[in-house]
């Protein structure tokens, strides 16, 4: 199978090829770059296995929670490049990349992943291993940090002893411990979502028959909703 993933949701830029067997990376943390990174590092993945987009099944990219600028930044790129080679899209959420990520790197099976909302909020969703994949338990919100026990409460047998990760954790430093979770690194790149790890999910996806035309692909932001209750005195 042969599946290019870009993703632009959040400081990281980033994009991954898988080629049959073979995963290629290329991974920056710039936040104020990605227009300009993005579409060389998919040049330079494409060169490196000599391959061309045309052979390509699919394309995968972050359609967020993140950066309203980031998100668009990355569909429009996977949108053009997927024009270009007739193919299809696959949308995949960078918080579940983020539990993907922490699966890949500590093996963690149950993940509580955060990334900062700014104004105040933070963008949550909690997953737990299933055949080698991060699936969510609950759909993901934008809240309060202080409304994430309440939030998370329905789900709190499958996710306790979990693993948080992102910047709604380091952002929001005492947060995890309230949780009961075991705390997030510190390392920046260990809190950032990488195109890496929407690679099991798009395969998947891909074999299930779930992608979409490039003209289809929709980003989500979760301020565009309703997805949780504000606390009184808000707007």
């Amino acid at each position: 199978m042969k599946i290019l993933a870009i993703d632009t949701a959040t400081e990281a830029c980033s994009a991954a090829l898988l080629w049959n067997d073979a995963v290629l990376t290329r991974e920056q943390v710039a936040p104020q770059g990605h227009t300009r990174i993005i579409l060389p590092m998919v040049s330079e993945l494409l060169a490196e296995t000599g391959a061309s987009l045309q052979e390509l099944d699919a394309i995968a990219f972050g359609r967020g929670p993140g950066s309203f600028t980031g998100v668009r930044i990355g569909i429009g790129a996977a949108q053009g490049l997927a024009y270009g080679a007739n193919v299809p899209l696959i949308g995949i959420s960078t918080l579940q990349m983020l539990a993907q990520g922490a699966y890949r790197r500590q093996q963690a099976e149950k993940v509580i992943a955060a990334i900062d909302a700014r104004m105040n909020e933070i963008y949550l969703g909690a997953f737990t291993l299933q055949d080698g994949r991060m699936q969510p338990v609950l759909d993901e919100a934008v809240i309060l940090p202080e409304q994430a026990a309440e939030f998370l409460q329905a789900v709190t047998a499958k996710i306790a002893g979990g693993v948080a990760v992102g910047t709604g954790f380091t952002s929001y430093t005492e947060l995890a411990a309230k949780l009961g979770l075991l705390p997030t690194a510190n390392q920046v790149e260990l809190n950032l979502p990488w195109a890496q790890d929407m690679l099991p999910q798009a395969v998947a996806a891909y074999q299930a028959g779930e992608y979409c035309d490039p003209s289809l692909a929709t980003p989500v932001y979760l301020r565009d909703k309703v997805t949780w209750k504000k606390l009184p005195g808000r707007e």
